[in-house]
């Protein structure tokens, strides 16, 4: 907590240069004693430094700089969607007795409606997800055979970082990318910045009818978010536009394969959700009119689950 504070308060940024308890407590609104505090036990984890002019953040600290492309200030920041949905553990004990999310618990809404409701939440999701995924887009192109198909569909695909790099690397593969307004115009965007006019954005949910007849349908963490019921909703839809010859890829970390424990519970109280072993997926694909016909490991961190009507 004390790093997410710290994060939140920009100490970090500010410290680059060095500051005094007393201007920094005054610069920022904060009382010096508390800061001081603060401060005291930063110097303990090496995030800052004393020094003869004040207290300096550390080469060490610098990782929870705001432009460090690391990501974990963006991870840490107690307004932003990740550090937000964190603060829903001390309800815990609540998902344990229901198996349902502690973040409604806590804040009265689920994750996604806070999301649509606050713009700057939905901002930092959207690029929480493309950083976290930045170092597996070469074996998510790499790994799968997209040559095989002339068409695809990426069923809540973001801001499209991946679906344009497949597409770089299949010039003759044609795609259509799903999400919600307004990552669906922020994916446009991207997509017209790489010159790439063989993908075509649609602003809209995966629980409603998605484009039909392409050779296959891609879920890259998007299970893991829900719960069964929901979760079969979503793979009904995209059986209904695959039919018989159309194939379903969900890349994700599988229990058992490629899935850590922290981000079950992460899944857990923030959506509801779970990293599902493969007979789970296996059962789930039956109530949807699908069947599981392979499941292994993709990357380093996520799997790949194939499914096709039957």
């Amino acid at each position: 907590m004390a790093l997410r504070v710290a994060v939140t308060l920009g100490l970090p940024d500010r410290l680059r240069a060095p500051g005094t308890v007393d201007d920094v407590a005054a610069e920022l609104d904060l009382s010096p004693i508390a800061l001081d505090v603060l401060l005291g036990h930063l110097t303990a984890l090496g995030v800052v430094e004393r020094t003869d002019d004040g207290y300096l953040t550390t080469a060490y600290g610098a990782n929870l700089c705001a432009d460090n492309e690391n990501g974990v200030a963006n991870l840490l920041h107690l307004d932003r969607a990740a550090g937000r949905a964190e603060l829903a553990f001390v309800e815990l004990a609540h998902s344990i007795r229901t198996g349902e999310a502690a973040y409604s618990r806590r804040y009265g809404k689920d994750f996604w409606a806070d999301l649509s409701e606050q713009p700057h939440l939905r901002q930092s999701f959207d690029q929480q997800m493309s950083t976290r995924f930045r170092t597996e887009i070469p074996q998510v192109v790499t790994g799968i055979d997209w040559s095989a198909f002339d068409t695809v569909v990426d069923v809540g695909g973001g801001r499209g970082d991946l679906l344009a790099a497949i597409l770089e690397a299949n010039p003759k593969l044609r795609a259509h990318l799903i999400d919600l307004e307004p990552t669906a115009t922020e994916a446009r965007a991207a997509f017209a910045a790489r010159g790439l006019d063989r993908v075509t954005v649609h602003g809209g949910s995966f629980f409603d009818p998605l484009p039909a007849g392409a050779d296959a349908y891609v879920l890259v963490d998007i299970l893991h978010n829900w719960d069964d019921e929901n979760a079969r909703r979503i793979l009904e839809r995209c059986a209904e536009a695959a039919g018989a010859s159309g194939r379903i890829l969900a890349i994700e970390a599988v229990s058992g394969i490629r899935a850590r424990t922290e981000m079950d519970m992460v899944m857990l109280v923030h959506f509801g959700g779970r990293e599902r072993r493969v007979e789970e997926f296996r059962t789930l694909a039956e109530s949807a009119g699908l069947k599981l016909e392979s499941a292994g490991p993709l990357t380093d961190q996520r799997g790949l689950l194939e499914f096709r009507v039957g």
